[in-house]
Parts: C-alpha cells; sequence; structure tokens
C-alpha cells in the first residue's frame, strides 16, 4: 500500500538506508539525528523488515517522533522522524 502525504514532502535530511541490515539503519540514522537541530525532519528509507520495530523501539527511547511510517509494494519503508528537543542518550 502506498500512502502519500504532504508531510513526506518535507523534511530536512535523507538517509537512504536501503539495502542495509539491523542494527544499521538505525546507528546510521542516530548519527544523523544527533546533528540535527531540534524539530528538524529526518526522511529515511529502508528495505530491512524488521526496520519497523526497531524505528518505533528507537524512537520511543529517545524521544524521537515517528511523525509517519509507511511501506510500498517494493518493500521500501520509509519513516518520518521529527528530532526531539532533548532526545534521550541510549
Amino acid at each position: 500500500t502506498v500512502v502519500k502525504s504532504k508531510q513526506t514532502d518535507k523534511f530536512d535530511q535523507y538517509l537512504d538506508a536501503k539495502g542495509l541490515n539491523c542494527p544499521l539503519p538505525i546507528l546510521k540514522s542516530k548519527m544523523l539525528l544527533n546533528k540535527m537541530q531540534p524539530n528538524e525532519i529526518l526522511l529515511v528509507e529502508a528495505t530491512d523488515p524488521h526496520s519497523q520495530i526497531d524505528f518505533e523501539a528507537y524512537c520511543v527511547r529517545t524521544e524521537h517522533e515517528i511523525i509517519e511510517s509507511t511501506v510500498d509494494d517494493d518493500g521500501v519503508y520509509r519513516f518520518t522522524i521529527k528530532r526531539a528537543l532533548n532526545p534521550k542518550k541510549i
């Protein structure tokens, strides 16, 4: 199912994590988010089926916010993540 959203049209950073397996999509996202300003948006594309669970758990622990999470028919997961004001360190 392809979900289009106006929110995914605007992002500050993009990470292509397609073809990477756990934990690389999370680690690369964490590095980018650490460099970003509060409330900036990171768009991540990944193909690892576990990435959905991983990103949800990571964002709960760090207080970053998943604005949107989709998967398309080609198995590409897209996560639109808003950087937290004061992310918790993990």
